[in-house]
């Protein structure tokens, strides 16, 4: 019988870059990178939150640096891209997670500028990333790429169209890829979150969050970031060298759920 090789989960010697990690499950995603031996290039638009990030898991005397990164500039993709590498030595992993959301009518006067800036920041940046990392990758030992989508990429909800359509991208582009660098050995893999606590739900009232989520999900609650960048940094793992291609809900059950 074939022997059952080690299973491998740590990441030592990966370099990792996961943009929108300032906060949410961008933050949690890039501590639990480094925990399992990353280092990790915390990138957020606002380079205050991504430099506390990066002093956060260097605090535990784990590696990190912080960059201000817009993922709508493909200019700063490509530099944080070569500075990361001029950092750490090597870059393994892709984390495309920065996002925004925004709810408006498809014949609201403002709708263009939401398209584009959707389309922008939640789907073209990662295909750019991507891109500019892919050299780098070509010749890590476990290349990884994961791309964050929604549960509003298999489903949807009124008003927010630029967004479910820009998420739906994401699960294209990540099929796509993942046929396309297979190849290479490079795995390219999509979560898609459901209801979760972050900043783009923190202004939703606690009420509305319970009476939504007992209505729609198995578990009857919302989710944590931790429990989204579990599944995030499981992919990222050497042991998930067979998985590529796969669109994964995290969701508490809300696309089981019929009723």
């Amino acid at each position: 019988m074939r022997p059952i090789p080690p299973v491998g989960s740590r990441l030592d010697g990966a370099g990792a870059i996961v943009t929108g990690a300032g906060s949410g499950m961008g933050r949690a995603t890039a501590i639990l990178l480094a925990r399992a031996g990353a280092s990790v290039a915390v990138t957020d638009v606002r380079a205050e939150t991504a430099q506390a990030v990066a002093d956060e898991i260097m605090g535990e005397g784990l590696s990190a640096r912080g960059w201000a990164l817009d993922v709508a500039d493909q200019t700063a993709i490509q530099g944080v891209v070569e500075e990361t590498m001029a950092a750490f030595g090597d870059l393994s992993i892709i984390v495309n997670n920065a996002g925004i959301s925004a709810n408006l009518p498809i014949d609201d006067a403002g709708y263009d500028a939401q398209w584009d800036r959707h389309l922008a920041v939640l789907l073209t940046a990662q295909q750019r990333l991507i891109r500019a990392a892919l050299p780098h990758l070509r010749h890590a030992a476990h290349p990884r790429i994961v791309n964050i989508a929604s549960t509003e990429g298999l489903g949807a909800t009124a008003g927010f169209s630029a967004y479910s359509a820009a998420k739906a991208g994401v699960i294209g582009l990540t099929r796509s890829l993942a046929v396309e660098l297979g190849k290479s050995g490079i795995t390219v893999n999509c979560i898609c979150p459901g209801p979760v606590e972050t900043g783009m739900t923190q202004g939703i009232p606690d009420e509305a969050k319970q009476v939504y989520a007992a209505r729609r999900t198995a578990l009857r609650r919302y989710g944590l970031p931790e429990e989204v960048a579990f599944m995030t940094a499981s992919l990222c793992a050497p042991a998930a060298s067979f998985v590529t291609g796969a669109i994964i809900p995290v969701d508490g059950g809300l696309m089981a759920r019929n009723a």
